[in-house]
């Protein structure tokens, strides 16, 4: 048996499969097609500080090899997610994150600071491409500066694991992880949603109410793995792969690349069995090539060259 267990900080894990935020509900919406225990982790739904409508529709949208979506953190607050949600949830033997959103750094800390006397959630995953309304509509993860302090003023106020969830939207990457881990972060995930848009020229208008939203799906692998493997080799901290991760292979590329772990986000989608094949896939690939522990692969292709 070939040892899958992962670390981030002092949270283990018991493989590096998680589901991707927004693409899993509150993971029992899958529990009739996966074992939610076999996983390495579940992060819910953006959850914000109050209740949110999310974006008018058509707010999703087919694309060649992915999909395009505007839902606009639709949720019911984080006050609904304690006294609704955890209580159905916490039973789960896995990891449970929650993916915190909001449009002011006052925001943030008042969701984290409820979030932290739940003794399920042992980490949040920091959402930073929402669009900072004191900066006019500018996302928090596009600037080193503006990444630095909303992780900084979180870090405060939160005493468990935080994961910082990146934009690609950005001219440098690897520099905004590195200015995230100065501030305390003890892990990054990326990549989130690249910026996108569809138009239907028989009606000759945008598919999407919004006009542009997030692209996601096999399409935008190789952006994502390059930027992970660019963060990996920039920051100490574990690196979380994600984008376009539609089958084992996938996933073991990223682990390649540098990353610790991997979320599985748009494939739920097509086949809601996923995560779990990914878990037993890499498993498979391990013990094919003898490797013993999954840490054994994490960023070879540098150790290798």
């Amino acid at each position: 048996m070939v040892d899958l267990n992962i670390k981030i900080k002092d949270l283990l894990f018991k493989n590096p499969v998680l589901t991707a935020s927004g693409t899993f509900g509150f993971g029992e919406e899958f529990a009739d097609f996966v074992d939610i225990n076999n996983l390495g982790g579940i992060i819910v739904k953006g959850t914000t500080l109050e209740h949110r409508e999310g974006n008018p529709y058509p707010r999703m949208a087919e694309t060649p090899s992915g999909m395009l979506n505007a839902v606009g953190l639709q949720n019911k607050g984080v006050d609904n997610f304690i006294n609704d949600i955890y209580p159905r949830i916490k039973h789960y033997d896995t990891n449970i994150l929650v993916n915190v959103s909001g449009s002011k750094i006052e925001d943030y800390v008042a969701v984290v600071e409820k979030l932290n006397h739940l003794d399920k959630i042992p980490a949040i995953e920091l959402n930073i491409s929402c669009p900072n309304v004191k900066e006019g509509g500018m996302a928090f993860g596009t600037s080193c500066a503006s990444a630095a302090l909303i992780t900084k003023e979180v870090r405060k106020a939160y005493n468990k694991i935080i994961m910082v969830k990146l934009s690609p939207n950005v001219s440098n990457i690897a520099d905004i992880a590195k200015s995230v881990e100065d501030e305390g972060a003890d892990s990054v995930s990326l990549i989130n949603t690249l910026l996108g848009m569809a138009i239907d020229a028989h009606k000759r208008k945008p598919v999407l109410s919004t006009f542009t939203g997030g692209l996601s799906g096999p399409c935008i692998k190789p952006v994502a793995l390059r930027m992970v493997w660019q963060v990996a080799n920039r920051v100490k901290i574990p690196v979380v792969g994600l984008g376009g991760i539609m089958n084992p292979i996938d996933a073991i590329e990223f682990l390649l690349a540098g990353a610790t772990a991997v979320q599985v986000g748009t494939a739920n989608f097509i086949d809601p069995q996923i995560s779990e094949k990914i878990v037993q896939g890499i498993e498979d690939y391990l013990e094919l090539h003898n490797f013993k522990s999954v840490y054994d692969i994490i960023g070879l292709i540098n150790r290798e060259k």
